[in-house]
């Protein structure tokens, strides 16, 4: 079964899906004022350079300032030993947005301090490597790298890089003499995915476009006071059409006749020959629902996610890392304890690398496996679990299951998560996740009552609170209210509030 990306667009949302084998595989979301910035090229202004950290904060006009770390900096060769590779360091198709960072870093040895690279008030042009997420800014460098159909243009280093998804040694080698027969000196190229099989006129006119783009940056830079933008990245429908339609893609479904327009005038510059594959949607159910997306999307916003088996896995997000749990649930096996773990472990290997694509987790990664007892099992369990990765176009690195069936890893994050992005915290438990129970705050409240009468306060006390706090406080502690009220000869007035969150209550003295 081929691939499909299935796009729904309104005035206020693109929502993209891109389908494998018949299961949703990633959900990009793009929303009007909230265009993601991951690619876009800024003028900026070096307003503090911290040699501590070997890093430099870089104001580029957003609300917080950007960071960019020395091995972010573009260096002259001759100061830092450039290695030129003639095979990619990394693929840059395993990166949901095309960086330099991610394919030469490796080949780089940063010897010169950033203090003497940049100086605080400096102009410095730098390209978004990473969203801002959470309280953190940007990421960016100054290693400029433009993404076209067929390549990578890199105009600041001299190298050049095959995608590691062409496997094929002869077609490698084909590729590499075409670039090294059309790469400007003093640049780079990397080759993508998609190039396989290509001619030398096709990746010469992409080549072409990358250039007068370049140039045209140039000119623009010089022109422009920071901090300003200086090019913005495709707009989703592109930049998928850009990025996602490989010859694995069978169709491409928009309910757009505007944008279905779009895609076809940038597929007549960069592939005429995939047009018949893009259809434009106008059935009456959204397009969505027609696809099964929308469940699957709801889906994806869950704890808990169930395996088929009877198995299932719990996600759970937390400030430095995100845990992932394996239980055995309703799954009994048909032999013995070892093998069920074994199966249910094996299943959840592939639902969590599924998951993880799906809903854009990134960061450190913690993954807690059932225990085994076998070494074997282990392994077996850490080659499903990099296998099923294999798909996955973000870095991820992972470390071997632990006796106590752990395992670390981290994924590669230039955006915010599919939870963060269409969720937010919840302003009843203030992102807690939980609350404290009525009995809870029905003895905070008795605790309370107790102490204003010992601060020697009046006697005539009057309790405010949820209506179900106050309903259990009659049902199962107006034994205690009487007894406070006869000990102390106070008298104690109990009024519901339904605007009060549960934990909240209101004692005043009469």
């Amino acid at each position: 079964m081929g691939n499909e990306i299935i796009m729904n667009v309104t005035d206020r949302e693109t929502r993209l899906a891109l389908i494998e084998d018949g299961q949703v595989a990633e959900i990009h979301l793009e929303r009007r004022g909230e265009r993601g910035i991951v690619g876009n090229i800024y003028k900026g202004r070096v307003i503090k350079v911290l040699p501590g950290m070997q890093a430099a904060f870089v104001d580029i006009g957003l609300p917080r300032a950007a960071f960019l770390y020395v091995g972010d900096v573009n260096q002259h060769p001759q100061n830092i030993g450039l290695v030129v590779h003639e095979e990619g360091e990394e693929d840059p198709e395993k990166h949901e947005e095309i960086s330099l960072q991610e394919g030469i870093e490796d080949g780089l040895e940063f010897i010169t301090p950033i203090e003497e690279l940049i100086k605080e008030g400096e102009d410095i042009l730098v390209q978004i490597s990473k969203e801002p997420l959470g309280s953190k800014g940007a990421r960016v460098t100054s290693h400029i790298s433009i993404p076209g159909r067929h390549l990578v243009f890199m105009p600041t280093v001299d190298h050049i890089g095959i995608s590691r998804r062409i496997e094929n040694e002869a077609e490698r080698q084909r590729l590499k003499e075409i670039i090294l027969n059309i790469k400007p000196p003093s640049c780079g190229l990397i080759v993508r995915t998609v190039s396989e099989h290509e001619n030398e006129e096709k990746l010469r006119a992409d080549l072409g476009f990358l250039e007068g783009t370049w140039q045209l940056i140039m000119e623009k830079e010089n022109q422009a006071r920071a901090p300003s933008l200086i090019y913005e990245d495709l707009d989703l429908c592109l930049r998928g059409v850009r990025d996602l339609f490989t010859e694995n893609v069978t169709r491409l479904v928009v309910d757009s006749s505007e944008t279905c327009q779009r895609v076809l005038d940038f597929m007549d510059t960069f592939m005429p020959s995939l047009k018949p594959c893009v259809e434009l949607y106008d059935g009456e159910e959204p397009v969505f629902d027609h696809f099964g997306i929308e469940m699957e999307l709801n889906k994806a916003l869950g704890r808990k996610v169930w395996l088929k088996s009877g198995g299932y896995i719990n996600i759970d997000f937390t400030e430095a890392l995100v845990a992932i749990d394996v239980n055995t649930g309703r799954f009994v096996g048909k032999r013995n304890l070892q093998e069920t773990i074994l199966k249910t472990n094996l299943e959840a290997a592939k639902e969590i690398a599924y998951q993880l694509r799906l809903r854009n987790i990134g960061g450190i990664i913690i993954v807690d496996f059932i225990d085994m007892d076998r070494p074997a099992d282990r392994e077996k369990v850490t080659n499903a679990l990099q296998e099923a990765l294999k798909k996955d176009k973000q870095k991820t690195n992972i470390l071997k299951i632990s006796e106590l069936g752990l395992v670390q890893m981290t994924r590669k994050r230039t955006r915010e998560s599919l939870t963060r992005t269409l969720c937010e915290h919840c302003p009843y438990c203030e992102g807690k996740g939980f609350l404290k129970s009525q009995t809870t705050v029905c003895y905070e409240i008795l605790r309370a009552i107790a102490r204003q009468i010992s601060d020697g306060c009046s006697r005539d006390i009057k309790v405010t609170a949820h209506p179900e706090v106050v309903k259990l406080l009659f049902e199962q502690e107006s034994e205690k209210i009487e007894e406070i009220q006869k000990k102390h000869r106070a008298t104690v007035q109990l009024n519901p509030d339904p605007n009060l969150h549960q934990e909240q209550y209101e004692i005043i003295n009469g």
